[in-house]
This record gives structure tokens, C-alpha cells and sequence, in this order.
């Protein structure tokens, strides 16, 4: 019997027996939908972090806390908490190739209006972050250098943040309170966009002096993001900044950095690596319905060979070799778990469109992913159908013959 002779019986046997056959590929048309939904997901967050980060320009530096060590920052060790404003003005007044600083203070807090709660992030930072993440103020302003020498108590918000405390209302001029202290909002930012992973918008930006005082309680930087004057100047600029932070911090030769410089591509790097890692943990979560599917492919061919056995019997009584029947069978499993991975794929496929229209999640189905999906389909179908096909090429056929 030749393979084309064995995928026409094979369908023959799923027209036969159709809703058999469709409860038998269920678990395979479930795992591959899941598994082309989830790397759709995965690849759609990565691009759009790609977008975000890119769209920040190629010029820009960050500073953070921390020392380096086999190319991963470790925190909390040794003097961590090591940067200061001083070394923010430090690195603007003594680099030649920087254009402008911006320093930070950050952490998650409770935002409160009315009786609206909103669980953010806020930003404390001096007036140039705007001009230094390239942020565009959609209405009303930033705050200046005389609200950060008075600490003043106004806040610019991020888009997430406006829609889930004011919803239609507009807060220019509203009082809010973060972490119970009550903040004057000044402006709002417009919006940037965000992946499933992370949102971009979900911010408060306040003063630094203000937060350091009234919300975070610490005089210490959570880092310093450095824009350079040119792309083409970001190697020289790290090894200017790196210079005068050793000094500043009186290392001497030999001592390890307690501070960490990172460009775009590093940032770039550590994003796509999580949301790879990511991808994958959800896809592997997902293809275990395949390995279900699979268990429930190698039950009904169990069943099968059991019904066909004086089929089986009298094709081997007429000269079909083991190998022909181990083919037949195999074949008849493949072509279940390729039909539910086909199926699988248009819905996955589907239902990522869905996601990407309907809620707002950014999706790329990747022909990678496809190719991946329906190879783990096959390859499940040739696994759980090995057993059966090889029960069967082993019957005796007087036995079978006599089988009732």
C-alpha cells in the first residue's frame, strides 16, 4: 500500500467515524490554537517593545545602582543605593558629549480621587525628563525648576492613569492624592502605547525633590538617564561618564563599579529575553494539551486495532508484511493529530486576530510559530501512534482471523 493509498483510507476511517474523529483531535486542535496564540502574543509584545524602545532615539544612556557582574546587574549589594544628584550634575557639567540629565526617583504607590483607587507607578524627576525621553505632553505642562526647588506638590499623568482615575473628566487643575499626601495635577501626557507585558502609560511623574521628601522617604537616585548630543557619540559618552563616576565615588583601580551604565540595545536585550522567556513558558504550558491530545490519538487507534482485527488478519493472510500494517496505522495517526493541527492553526490564528482587534493586545503570528506548532502536532501523532500501529503489524493472523 502506498502512502497515497494510506492517507485515502485513513479519511475514509475519519468520514466514517466523524464525530469520533473530531473528539480524538479536539486535544490537538486545543494545544495548537493555544500554543500559535501564545507565541502570537509573545512575538506581538516583543515587537512592540522593540517599537517603544527604538522610537526613544539611539542616544540615549541610563545609569542605574548596582554593580555588573557576567553581564547581569546584581542590586542590593554593598553601596547600591550610590547615586546622587551631585553625580547627575557631575555627569552633565564634566562630559562633553552629553546634552542634557534627567534623575529619577521611582517606585510603585496608591493614587486616590474621590472615590477612585489607582495602583501606578510614579516617577519623581527633575523638568528635562521630557526632553530627555523625548515625552510628549498631550495637555497642560511639566513642572518647572521653581516647583522642584519649593517642592511643590503637582503631578503630570500618564494616559492608563487619566482614563482609570478621571475616566471622561479632565484633571487639569484636580486634586490627587498619592500615598495619601495630595498632589495638584498640571498636566497630562499623551499616549505612547504599551505591550501586554508592560504599559508605558501607567505613570505619575512628580518632582524629585517632592518625592524624595513626601513620598518616597529617601534621598538617594533610582537612576539617571542620560540623553547624548549624538548617536554616534553613545561609546565616548560611556566612557565619559564612567570616568567621572569613578572618581566621584573614589574607586580605585581595580575596584568594581557600583553603578551600571546601559545604552538602547542592552535595554533592548533584557526586554526581548524576558518576554522570549515569557513566550515560551506560556507556549509550554499550552502544548500540554498536545501531549493530551496525543493520549487520546493513541486510545482510538487502540480502539481501532481492536475493531479491525480481522481486517488486519485477512491483509496479512494475503500477503501485507508487518511493515505494511505498522505504515497503515501510522499513517492513520498522523493524519488525525495534521487534520487537528490544520484546524488548530486557522484558529489560533483567528483568535489572535481577535485578541489584537477586540482587546487590544498586540499580536504577530510568525511563520515560525505555524511551523513549529504543526511540527509538534505531527510529531505527537507519530509518538502516541507508534504503540497501536505496532500492536497491530504484531497480530498473528490466525488469531485475528478467529478474532470475534
Amino acid at each position: 500500500m502506498d502512502v497515497f493509498e494510506g492517507v485515502t483510507v485513513a479519511l475514509e476511517g475519519i468520514r466514517a467515524h466523524k464525530l469520533r474523529s473530531f473528539l480524538t483531535m479536539l486535544g490537538i486542535i486545543v494545544g495548537v490554537a493555544a500554543v500559535i496564540t501564545m507565541l502570537a502574543l509573545g512575538e506581538g509584545a516583543r515587537r512592540q517593545i522593540e517599537s517603544n524602545i527604538t522610537s526613544l532615539g539611539t542616544n540615549l544612556l541610563y545609569v542605574r545602582p548596582g554593580s555588573a557582574s557576567r553581564g547581569h546587574v546584581q542590586y542590593g549589594l554593598g553601596t547600591v543605593q550610590s547615586l546622587t544628584e551631585d553625580d547627575a550634575a557631575a555627569i552633565l557639567a564634566e562630559c562633553p558629549s552629553v546634552a542634557a540629565v534627567t534623575s529619577e526617583s521611582r517606585g510603585n504607590a496608591q493614587v486616590k480621587y474621590r472615590n477612585q483607587n489607582w495602583s501606578t507607578y510614579v516617577m519623581a524627576t527633575t523638568p528635562e525628563f521630557a526632553y530627555v525621553n523625548s515625552i510628549p505632553i498631550e495637555t497642560g505642562s511639566v513642572f518647572d525648576e521653581g516647583a522642584l526647588r519649593s517642592r511643590a506638590r503637582v503631578a503630570v499623568l500618564g494616559r492608563t492613569v487619566v482614563e482609570n482615575v478621571f475616566g471622561d473628566e479632565d484633571p487639569i487643575g484636580k486634586v490627587i492624592r498619592i500615598n495619601r499626601v495630595a498632589f495638584t495635577v498640571i498636566g497630562t501626557v499623551a499616549e505612547r502605547g504599551g505591550t501586554q507585558w508592560y504599559d508605558v502609560d501607567d505613570v505619575i511623574y512628580i518632582p524629585l525633590s517632592t518625592g524624595q521628601i513626601r513620598v518616597f522617604g529617601r534621598d538617594r537616585l533610582s537612576g539617571i538617564t542620560i540623553k547624548v548630543k549624538d548617536g554616534d557619540l553613545t561609546e565616548q559618552a560611556t566612557i565619559e561618564i564612567e570616568d567621572v563616576m569613578r572618581r566621584r565615588h573614589r574607586l580605585g583601580p581595580g575596584q568594581e563599579n557600583d553603578f551600571v551604565i546601559r545604552n538602547q540595545a542592552d535595554i533592548l536585550e533584557v526586554f526581548s529575553e524576558t518576554s522570549k522567556t515569557m513566550t515560551f513558558l506560556l507556549a509550554g504550558i499550552a502544548a500540554v494539551s498536545l501531549l493530551v491530545g496525543g493520549i487520546g490519538i493513541m486510545n482510538i487507534m487502540l480502539v481501532s486495532v481492536a475493531e479491525r482485527t480481522r481486517e488486519i488478519g485477512t491483509r496479512i493472510a494475503v500477503g501485507a508484511k508487518k511493515r505494511d500494517i505498522l505504515g497503515q496505522f501510522l499513517l492513520e495517526s498522523l493524519v488525525i493529530s495534521v487534520a487537528g493541527g490544520i484546524i488548530g492553526i486557522g484558529i489560533g490564528w483567528g483568535g489572535s486576530t481577535a485578541l489584537s482587534h477586540f482587546a487590544g493586545f498586540n499580536t504577530a503570528v510568525s511563520a515560525a510559530s505555524i511551523g513549529l506548532a504543526f511540527a509538534f502536532a505531527a510529531g505527537v501523532g507519530i509518538f502516541f501512534g507508534i504503540y497501536p500501529a505496532r500492536k497491530a503489524s504484531m497480530l498473528d493472523p490466525i488469531a485475528a482471523l478467529h478474532y470475534e
